[in-house]
C-alpha cells in the first residue's frame, strides 16, 4: 500500500494527515493481513425440516423496533445480527480488504472465520479470526480531478481539484466518504465535503437534501461480503454529486452477492437510519440501480412502503424468483437440441432453438464455450456438435442454473478452505432456507416445475414445428433431479473441479437431468407447493402493488442477446394491471447506446416527486410530470415517441406503438408454452388432454389423432394458463 493511499484510508479523526514519518517504528513494519475462511460454528451446517414460511407479508406487517443505536461512531464495528431477515450465515466471506478496510476485526480465537494475521518485517503471525467480518467506521476525502473522471484521494494541498455546482454556486468537487459495516455488509455514504467540516463533524451546507440509495446487480447465493471500490461508487453517481445529491450504498444491495429480499430491506433500512443520524433527514430517497439492483426496487416498495420514496429501476426484471422459472427450462433445451435431438437440422441453428426458447437470437454469435466443447467432443472421440449461433439462453444464461439451483456447486471454493466446501449447500434456494424450508435431508425446497408444460406450443400452432417435433420435444426434454441427487458441475477447469476431466465438460450439467428409463417420456420436476407459497408470503415475488413513482429505465439490448432483455419491463406492467393497480406510476423508458437518459431521469423524478409533496391528494400518477411519460429514444438522443400507448403491442392486445415498433420484445420459454405476459406462474393449473382437445388449445391444428401419444408424456394433464398459478396462497393480504 502506497503512502498516499494509507493516509487516505485512515479514520481522520480532524481532518489532518499524519507525517508518515512521525508514524512510531512499529506501525511502519506492522500491517495486517487475512487468509480464506477456515471455520464455521455448527450451526452453519444445513438444517433438516426447516419450516417454509407461513406467516403474513411484509407488506401487511410492521418492523420490529431496532435496539442499536445509531450512528455507529467513528472507529466502532455495525451490528453483524439482522434486525428481522434471520439469523447469520456461515461462512462467510470478507471483502473488507478488498474495499480497502484493511483486514476483518478479529472476534473469535476458536478457528471460526477468517484468519487474521499480522506481517511483521516478513513473518507472519496469526492474530485470531473472524466470523463476521467486521469493519471499523472510518471517513476519508476523495475528490474529482480537473479533466479527469477518476475520483482519487483528497490532500490539503491538492491543486486540481474540480469544481460541483450547489445551490447557485460552485464548490469543490471534495467528497467525504465514510464506511464501514452494517449486518455484516459493508456500507458507503458520501457527501460533498462541507466547507467548515472535519473527519468528525460532517458538514451539511452542501447536501441538497436529497438522498439516492444505490442498489446493484449481479446473481449471489450468499455467504459473501462483497466489497465496495469507493472511486468507482463516486464515478458512477457522479453527476448527481455534482448537484449536491448524497449517495447511500451497501453491500448487502448488491444482488451478486445474495438476493434475501428480507436482508436486504433489514440492511437497506439501518444504512438509511445511519445516514439520516449523521446528516438529518432527506426530502425524499430515490433508489437507482440496474437488472438485480433495479428488482430489488420494485419489492422494496411493494414490501415496505417509505423505505423508498421513488426508484429509477434500470434493467429491471420483476422479482428473482419468478425470473429461474424459464431460465431453468435453458439448459434442458439446449441439452435436447445438443445430445437427444442431435440428428434434427431445425436445432443446428440458433434461429431454430429460439422458436422453443423465444428469446433473441443470432446465427453469427460465437460461442464462447466453442473451444472448450469441441476439445471436450476430441477426447470423447466424437464429432463435436455445435449450433451455428446462440441465443440469449447460451449467450447470457449459460452458468446461471447451476449456480442458483446446484447445492454442490459454488463459484468461489478458492475462498474457502477445503474441508468447508462440502458442508454446505450452494444455492439461491439453500441461501434463502429460511423462507423456502427445508427437506428431510437439510436441502432447500425449489419452487420450479415443469409438469404439463407442453414446450413449443405456440410453435406447433404456427407450423414452425412439425408435430413429430413437438411430441418428441416433450417426451425427452426432462427435468433437474431433485437437489439431494445433484453431483457438482463438469465445467472442468471453470468451475474449479479439480476432479472434473476436459472429456465431462457438460456446459447444460447433463449429469443432473433426469432422463426416462428406455422409451419412458422422462420426468418432469414437481415443484415444492410449501416453497411456492413461502416465495408469495414473504414478499420474494413482485405482486404488482407499486405505490411509488418508477421509472423503469433500459437500454435495448435484445439484438445483443443479453439478459437484460426488453420484455421483463412488460412483465412488470402486466402484474401491475393485474393487480388493478395505477400503471401510470410505472413510467417505461428505453434507449440505444450510447445514450444515457438516466440524467433526464433524475430531473423527472425530482419534479414528480415536488408534484407529489405540494398536491398529495392527486397521488402518485395524478403527479407525473409530461417530462416522465412512458417514451424512447435513439442512440443520438433523439427522441422517437412519448405518451400513453407508445408501448402498446401484442403483450396487452393493442395496436403496436410507436416506441415497441422501434424496439420489440421477444418471447420466452414458458410465453411460446402458453403463458401470459405477467410470468408469475410457478405450478400451472392442469387439465386432462381430451379437455385440452375439446376446448380447442392446440387449433388450427387438429391433435386428437395424437391424444394417446400426449397422454403418455403428459400423465398428469397439460397446463391450462387460464387459470392462477396453483403455487399462490389464496389469503394474501398486503395492507396493515
Amino acid at each position: 500500500m502506497s503512502w498516499a493511499l494509507g493516509v487516505a484510508v485512515l479514520a481522520l479523526v480532524g481532518g489532518a494527515s499524519p507525517d508518515p514519518g512521525s508514524l512510531p517504528e512499529e506501525a511502519q513494519t506492522v500491517r495486517l493481513a487475512s487468509g480464506p475462511v477456515v471455520g464455521m460454528p455448527l450451526d452453519g451446517e444445513p438444517i433438516p425440516n426447516l419450516p417454509s414460511y407461513d406467516g403474513p407479508h411484509p407488506a401487511s406487517q410492521p418492523r420490529p423496533d431496532d435496539p442499536v443505536h445509531f450512528p455507529i461512531a467513528l472507529g466502532e464495528v455495525g451490528p453483524a445480527e439482522a434486525l428481522f431477515a434471520g439469523p447469520r450465515q456461515y461462512p462467510f466471506v470478507c471483502g473488507t480488504e478488498k474495499s480497502r478496510l484493511g483486514p476483518p476485526v478479529v472476534d473469535n480465537q476458536e478457528g471460526i472465520g477468517t484468519a487474521v494475521y499480522a506481517l511483521r518485517n516478513g513473518e507472519r503471525v496469526l492474530q485470531g479470526y473472524s466470523r463476521d467480518c467486521g469493519a471499523r467506521s472510518r471517513v476519508w476525502y476523495y475528490y474529482k480531478p480537473i479533466d479527469s473522471e477518476e475520483f482519487t484521494p483528497w490532500y490539503a494541498d491538492a491543486d486540481d481539484v474540480d469544481q460541483a455546482w450547489v445551490g447557485g454556486k460552485r464548490v469543490p468537487f471534495i467528497v467525504r466518504v465514510e464506511m464501514g459495516t452494517i449486518n455484516r455488509f459493508i456500507y458507503a455514504l458520501a457527501v460533498l465535503r462541507g466547507e467548515h467540516e472535519t473527519a468528525a463533524e460532517p458538514g451539511v451546507d452542501r447536501w441538497n437534501r436529497r438522498l439516492i440509495y444505490q442498489f446493484q446487480g449481479g446473481v449471489g447465493i450468499g455467504h459473501r461480503q462483497g466489497s465496495v471500490d469507493p472511486a468507482r461508487l463516486l464515478k458512477e453517481r457522479a453527476a448527481q454529486l455534482a448537484l449536491g445529491y448524497a449517495v447511500a450504498y451497501s453491500t448487502g444491495n448488491a444482488t451478486s452477492n445474495h438476493y434475501h429480499v428480507w436482508l436486504q430491506e433489514d440492511t437497506a433500512l439501518r444504512v438509511k437510519r445511519q445516514f439520516v443520524a449523521r446528516y438529518g433527514v432527506p426530502r425524499y430517497t430515490v433508489g437507482i440501480g440496474g437488472s438485480g439492483g433495479g428488482l430489488q426496487q420494485y419489492l422494496l416498495a411493494q414490501n415496505h412502503p417509505g423505505l423508498l420514496d421513488a426508484g429509477i429501476a434500470q434493467y429491471a426484471y420483476p422479482d428473482m424468483v419468478t425470473q429461474t422459472i424459464p431460465i431453468f427450462d435453458c439448459e434442458l433445451l439446449e441439452h435436447y437440441f445438443d445430445v437427444t435431438a442431435s440428428a434434427d437440422p431445425l436445432w443446428h441453428k440458433a434461429s431454430g432453438r429460439a422458436l422453443v426458447e423465444g428469446y433473441s437470437a443470432d446465427d453469427a454469435a460465437p460461442d464462447r464455450y466453442g473451444l472448450v466443447r469441441k476439445l471436450a467432443s476430441a477426447a470423447r472421440a466424437e464429432w463435436p456438435n455445435l449450433a451455428a449461433g446462440q441465443t440469449e439462453c447460451t449467450a447470457s444464461w449459460r452458468g446461471l442454473t447451476p449456480l442458483v439451483l446446484n447445492p454442490r456447486y459454488t463459484s468461489f471454493a478458492d475462498k474457502l478452505a477445503p474441508a468447508l466446501v462440502d458442508r454446505v449447500h450452494w444455492s439461491h434456494f439453500d441461501d434463502v432456507n429460511n423462507v423456502y424450508g427445508t427437506d428431510t435431508q437439510g436441502f432447500a425446497r425449489v419452487p420450479w416445475s415443469n409438469v404439463g408444460v407442453q414446450y413449443g406450443l405456440a410453435a406447433l400452432k404456427a407450423g414452425r414445428i412439425s408435430v413429430a417435433q413437438f411430441l418428441d420435444l416433450n417426451a425427452k426434454v426432462g427435468s433437474w433431479v431433485k437437489p439431494a441427487q445433484m453431483q457438482r458441475e463438469r465445467f472442468w477447469h471453470l468451475s474449479g473441479n479439480a476432479d472434473s476431466e476436459l472429456k465431462d465438460f457438460s456446459p447444460s450439467s447433463a449429469q443432473n437431468i433426469a432422463q426416462g428409463p428406455g422409451e419412458q417420456p422422462a420426468p418432469r420436476y414437481q415443484g415444492d407447493l410449501q416453497a411456492m407459497a413461502a416465495a408469495y408470503r414473504s414478499g420474494m415475488v413482485f405482486l404488482g402493488k407499486l405505490d411509488m413513482p418508477v421509472i423503469d429505465l433500459r437500454h435495448y439490448l435484445d439484438p445483443e442477446l443479453d439478459m437484460h432483455h426488453a420484455a421483463a419491463t412488460f412483465s412488470t406492467r402486466a402484474r401491475i394491471a393485474a393487480a388493478g393497480g395505477e400503471i401510470r406510476n410505472q413510467a417505461i423508458w428505453m434507449s440505444r447506446k450510447p445514450d444515457d437518459p438516466t440524467p433526464i431521469a433524475f430531473a423527472a423524478m425530482d419534479r414528480w416527486l415536488a408534484n407529489l409533496h405540494a398536491h398529495p391528494e392527486r397521488g402518485v400518477s395524478g403527479n407525473r410530470p409530461t417530462m416522465a411519460e412512458d417514451r424512447c429514444w435513439d442512440k443520438d438522443s433523439k427522441l422517437i415517441a412519448s405518451g400513453k400507448r407508445v408501448w402498446d403491442g401484442a403483450w396487452n392486445g393493442q395496436p403496436r406503438g410507436a416506441c415497441m415498433a422501434r424496439y420489440p420484445i421477444y418471447s420466452n420459454t414458458r410465453r411460446e408454452a402458453g403463458e401470459g405476459m405477467a410470468g408469475d406462474v410457478f405450478k400451472c393449473a392442469l387439465q386432462p388432454v381430451a379437455a385440452a382437445l375439446a376446448r380447442g388449445l392446440y387449433a388450427p391444428l387438429d391433435m386428437r389423432p395424437y391424444q394417446a401419444q400426449l397422454e403418455r408424456i403428459f400423465p398428469d394433464g397439460v397446463c391450462d394458463y387460464s387459470q392462477p398459478d396453483r403455487g399462490r396462497p389464496n389469503d394474501l393480504a398486503l395492507s396493515r
